[in-house]
């Protein structure tokens, strides 16, 4: 029996070609190079039948398309092969182009890349209107352009402003914004997806394609206003964003074979960098942490079966976590019970809620029937009603060892044996918070980042009690919330805070030495960071730094000298952007921002003398590598105790919790590969 083949090629009794992806044994269509020689072959095959017009669809449930194999992008060897690569994509792809009969895209499910390349190929496109359905080019998020035409087609299809501003973002629309946007003509139910699909390519096998206006030119200010934008939001890092800028315009004009040669060449150049590698690494790593297990975990026990699900979650505390933690529970699906002990802290919770639901649907993210589905899906307490028929309990309350001791200890007596607790402490350690609660097998971390409906990262962090089941349960209630698990062991601080904040307490270090706020940020900006430490601090709140400061000092008295500078600052009223005051490290004026003389002359005066010292200017590269160093001895030390088992485990919760620069592929892996003396 002949194997089967990831396309096939079939004709119906109106004379409608269809033509199937549809790879053996997977769950996505990856353009790898079976799939492509498939490709060719029925490319072959249609030229030589008796189709009337081709509908292209996928038999997959979840992806139309995917894009090419990013491994083997990742492995291309030098930029002359990856231009070849580019070629050959492009010269099939102008087959689908120049097709005798119309062809149409029948779009349902993930349409990224090299999938909306063929797409676009295609005279007519027509896309469900299926949440599972996502249209765009990520290409500049791992380093690279489009590169089989769709540099080239897409500009003249919208425009070069809004082709350059779908590829410079990197992101995929859901199919309404893809319409809206030009790349898709038509968004239909999902279930009438190939019948209408078969009737518009009958159609326009009879009338023909519609004739499609001509973009209007783009001002000729576009292409210098663009890298200068570039320049000042990632200092044109990755190389791509240029490559990509350079392609639009040099290609306007041209014929599709000049137009193609320019894209080939810059695909292989922007292919063949450090950057490109390092950001498909750091994909794969966040692809990785999708699918995590607790391999290694639990050497000493048997594997545990997942137990019951978790269906109703309790969230006690209704702050800004315990808000943002309930919003993202209930668009996920659950049932909710959040705690208060007060009834304005609830209703306040209950107005950031409905913020967040409707900032969904203005995104077009949800409609508002969906909106009233999952604002009804939250039932709020100022008692303990509700709480006993969880299956999960998560707590949100203020940062202390002893109020949330209290609060297990009572949850413990209230709710089922079977229920986990969970809290969502950023640093105290599990077993501590433990301690006094009977049961303790299931009660670990489950510690979420704000905003939580952004954030992918969640740290699951396992107590010395914690059992296999409580673990699996939690580790499956979060992929069904769509997160990404890094799991941990109870330790201060985790992983992320402990790295994150001896890094932040070395640049407070470094300001208090003379050296200018500015200068410091500048210089991790540049480095990549999207914002620069001394700037997060004021983001996080200088009252919250300088309590972490003093837990980590606590729990690290030996290696971590907590700086007395944000003290300083709180005693002149100087509370950071997150609480209002509108000063910090620096100054704030709606959007714009400066450097705080407060802070300033705060910060140039020591414990030793009451001169303020003189502004020091080191080099950047020196701030840069005395902050990185910090970082990276800290995350090292983390692997060492076991904290998290590998440094891919570092890499993905810097990348997804911090903003590590992806174009250097992860903080170990950047270190191994390019930092002096680490």
């Amino acid at each position: 029996m002949a194997a089967a083949l990831p396309v096939r090629f079939t004709v119906d009794r109106d004379g409608v070609g269809w033509i199937v992806f549809d790879a053996p044994g997977a769950r996505a269509n990856v353009c790898n190079a079976a799939l492509l020689q498939a490709f060719a072959a029925v490319l072959d095959a249609a030229e030589a039948s008796a189709a009337v017009a081709l509908v292209l669809v996928s038999a997959k449930e979840r992806v139309f398309l995917a894009g090419a194999d990013l491994r083997v992008l990742q492995n291309l060897p030098d930029a002359a092969t990856a231009a070849a690569f580019s070629r050959h994509g492009q010269q099939l792809l102008e087959r689908l182009a120049r097709s005798r009969v119309p062809v149409v895209a029948a779009i349902h499910g993930a349409c990224p890349g090299g999938g909306l390349e063929v797409a676009l190929a295609c005279g007519w496109r027509i896309a469900s209107d299926a949440p599972e359905t996502r249209i765009g080019f990520p290409e500049t998020s791992i380093g690279t352009i489009p590169g089989w035409g769709g540099s080239v087609r897409l500009p003249r299809l919208i425009g070069a402003k809004a082709a350059l501003a779908h590829i410079l973002r990197g992101q995929l629309l859901p199919a309404r914004e893809a319409l809206a946007a030009g790349l898709i003509d038509e968004c239909v139910p999902a279930a009438d997806l190939r019948r209408h699909a078969q009737l518009t390519a009958l159609r326009l096998a009879a009338d023909g394609l519609p004739k499609r206006p001509t973009p209007p030119p783009p001002e000729p200010t576009l292409w210098a206003d663009t890298r200068r934008e570039l320049a000042v939001r990632c200092g044109g890092r990755p190389y791509a964003v240029l490559h990509a800028v350079d392609v639009v315009q040099h290609t306007a004009g041209l014929s599709l074979p000049g137009a193609f040669a320019i894209e080939a060449e810059r695909f292989g150049e922007a292919t063949a960098q450090a950057d490109c590698r390092n950001m498909i690494h750091a994909f794969l790593l966040r692809e990785a942490a999708r699918k995590r297990t607790l391999d290694g975990w639990f050497t000493d026990q048997p594997c545990a079966e997942v137990g019951p699900p978790v269906r109703r979650v309790g969230v006690v505390g209704a702050g800004v976590m315990g808000a943002g933690i309930a919003h993202w529970l209930a668009t996920r699906g659950f049932d909710v019970v959040l705690r208060d002990v007060q009834l304005e802290f609830v209703e306040r919770a209950l107005g950031v809620i409905r913020g967040l639901i409707d900032d969904g649907v203005k995104r077009g993210q949800a409609t508002p029937q969906d909106g009233r589905i999952v604002y009804g899906r939250i039932r709020t307490t100022t008692t303990w009603e509700g709480l006993a028929d969880c299956d999960l309990v998560i707590e949100a309350i203020v940062e202390s060892v002893e109020a949330k001791q209290r609060l297990f200890a009572e949850l413990a007596a209230i709710v089922r044996p079977d229920t986990l607790l969970a809290s969502n402490t950023s640093a105290l350690p599990i077993d501590e918070l433990a301690a006094s609660v009977a049961g303790r097998h299931r009660l670990l971390g489950i510690h979420f980042f704000n905003p939580v409906s952004r954030m992918a990262l969640v740290e699951l962090v396992m107590g010395t009690r914690t059992s296999p089941e409580s673990a699996a349960r939690a580790l499956e209630f979060v992929r069904l919330l769509g997160k990404a698990p890094v799991i941990c062991r109870s330790s201060p601080g985790f992983l992320m805070t402990r790295v994150l904040f001896f890094y932040l307490n070395a640049a407070v270090r470094v300001w208090e030495q003379g050296v200018d706020a500015g200068a410091i940020d500048r210089a991790l900006r540049n480095f990549g960071w999207p914002m620069g430490p001394l700037r997060l601090i004021d983001e996080v709140g200088i009252d919250v730094t300088a309590f972490i400061f003093g837990e980590l000092a606590h729990y690290f008295p030996r290696r971590f000298t907590a700086t007395t500078a944000c003290d300083r600052l709180l005693a002149a009223g100087l509370k950071g952007r997150k609480n209002g005051s509108g000063e910090g490290f620096y100054r704030y004026d709606g959007r714009r921002e400066a450097v705080n003389p407060k802070a300033a002359a705060l910060g140039r005066t020591t414990a030793d003398s009451a001169k303020p010292l003189p502004p020091l200017q080191p080099q950047e590269d020196a701030i840069v590598q005395a902050l990185m160093k910090v970082m990276v001895e800290e995350a090292r030390r983390c692997l060492a105790e076991r904290v998290v088992l590998s440094a891919d485990d570092v890499d993905f919760a810097l990348l997804a919790g911090a903003g590590f620069p992806a174009f250097r592929g992860g903080l170990l892996h950047w270190a191994e590969e390019e930092m002096a003396e680490c």
